[in-house]
């Protein structure tokens, strides 16, 4: 007899999605079951808007555009975003870098100017929101203006570490919230700097842990309340460079050199509302989440691979996944929604995209991470509770409980060949067989469970 209480979605390398049947009760012994001790609540999933992307969009018709639009955003479409990433400035997937004021010595802002994002990034967010008018924005810079840096250049280098650039640097985002506010969008975070640790030739400014809290405590959260500005300020992105583990050892962790170091300190600690970690940050996102349980974290940008897109580097992602949802976060964030085929930045990586847009042939893909994205984002809503898990099948699997009831299971098979997974919702044991190379979402019915 067919379970109907029950959704079985799975995806594998030649089947990307496929609905299944599930007509087994389960025989033997319990391999994994659902305890409902909760943990987290989910803020929710998305994306970064960048230029490329934006320019990747235009070689859809209106109509195809639209579809795939609605595919991330809307309520009813395949991902659901609630919350997602804008760029302050340049990212390394703008199409140039340039910054919001490159006036030199304006420490007032007089010159300060969202001219180009209109151009491109807000029609982009603009249109997403037509969607999904509830999506939430949280923003950081790659770089600030170059005047304010040492060297002068958007790559690499410094912040000039001197009170009247530091008090215009705090301006400088107040108005960009402002200006955001007066296009109709709202900015609900505020992560002070795109990898702390990243001296790259891309747009990138380099932080220390010292630095973060002073910045955090003595500029930037008196200049949001002298202003009325209610985006929240949140410690981030914090990354580790390459090699991580020579620069672990040197710093003690990135929670002791980063983390610990700013919410220690009382004063900077009362501004900040979350902990956004990417990249190597996920080594320190256990520690950080033990030590400040009350705050509240994000994967700020997925890692994003080479531009190849295959279904080995989807089941990494996966695992991320898994990770971060373990340790403790609230939200998961995708790097690049949408880029051409092999997602060449302008600084020359070929990078990964949830979609991929062909100019020739202007047709969209959807890439294997769009499905691992899928997976989760959904079936897990905004307000979903993380539940426990037990069982040998724990670390391949994570469990959610919706505000509606339904319990929700993403689960992966790592093994070259078909397992067997008997798993209890609480009330009855259900055997399902999973694919080799497969991710798999079961939903028990809240409302009408057996």
């Amino acid at each position: 007899m067919e379970n109907a209480n029950i959704q079985w979605i799975s995806s594998t390398k030649e089947s990307l999605w496929q609905d299944k049947v599930v007509s087994d009760r389960g025989n033997g012994d319990v391999n994994l079951a659902i305890t409902d001790e909760p943990f987290q609540k989910v803020e929710g999933f998305g994306g970064c808007f960048n230029e490329l992307g934006f320019a990747a969009l235009t070689h859809l018709s209106e109509k195809e555009r639209g579809q795939v639009l609605h595919s991330l955003f809307h309520p009813d479409g395949d991902q659901k975003f609630s919350i997602c990433r804008l760029p302050i400035g340049a990212s390394d997937y703008a199409l140039e870098w340039y910054s919001l004021n490159e006036t030199d010595g304006d420490l007032e802002m007089k010159h300060f100017s969202i001219e180009r994002d209109l151009k491109y990034l807000i029609p982009y967010i603009k249109e997403a929101l037509t969607y999904n008018p509830d999506l939430k924005f949280f923003a950081s810079p790659w770089s600030p203006p170059t005047w304010m840096k040492f060297p002068r250049a958007y790559n690499y280098g410094k912040l000039r570490w001197e009170k009247e650039i530091l008090a215009a640097y705090a301006l400088y985002f107040v108005k960009y919230v402002e200006a955001y506010r007066n296009e109709g969008i709202t900015i609900h975070q505020i992560h002070v700097q795109n990898e702390v640790v990243a001296d790259q030739k891309f747009p990138s400014c380099l932080w220390t842990g010292e630095q973060l809290r002073d910045f955090i405590r003595d500029y930037l959260g008196p200049a949001f309340e002298k202003h009325g500005i209610d985006a929240e300020i949140w410690l981030g992105t914090i990354n580790a460079p390459e090699p991580w583990q020579e620069w672990l050892k040197k710093s003690s962790s990135d929670f002791n050199a980063y983390a610990f170091t700013v919410l220690s300190d009382p004063e900077a600690y009362k501004y900040i509302k979350g902990v956004g970690y990417q990249w190597a940050g996920k080594y320190g996102i256990q520690r950080t989440v033990q030590s400040y349980p009350e705050l509240r974290y994000m994967q700020t940008e997925n890692e994003c691979g080479d531009g190849t897109n295959t279904w080995d580097y989807a089941k990494y992602i996966f695992n991320l996944y898994q990770h971060y949802f373990t340790n403790g976060v609230n939200a998961y964030i995708y790097w690049n929604m949408v880029l051409e085929p092999k997602g060449r930045s302008t600084w020359g990586w070929e990078q990964n995209s949830m979609i991929t847009v062909d100019p020739a042939t202007k047709t969209a893909t959807f890439n294997p991470e769009y499905y691992v994205m899928k997976h989760f984002s959904h079936f897990v809503s905004p307000e979903s509770t993380r539940i426990g898990l037990k069982g040998p099948w724990t670390g391949n699997a994570l469990a959610f409980v919706k505000p509606n009831g339904d319990k929700v299971v993403v689960i992966a098979n790592p093994f070259a060949e078909t397992k067997e997974v008997r798993l209890s919702d609480g009330k009855m044991v259900y055997t399902f067989e999973l694919e080799p190379d497969s991710f798999n979402t079961i939903v028990f019915n809240g409302g009408n469970r057996r």
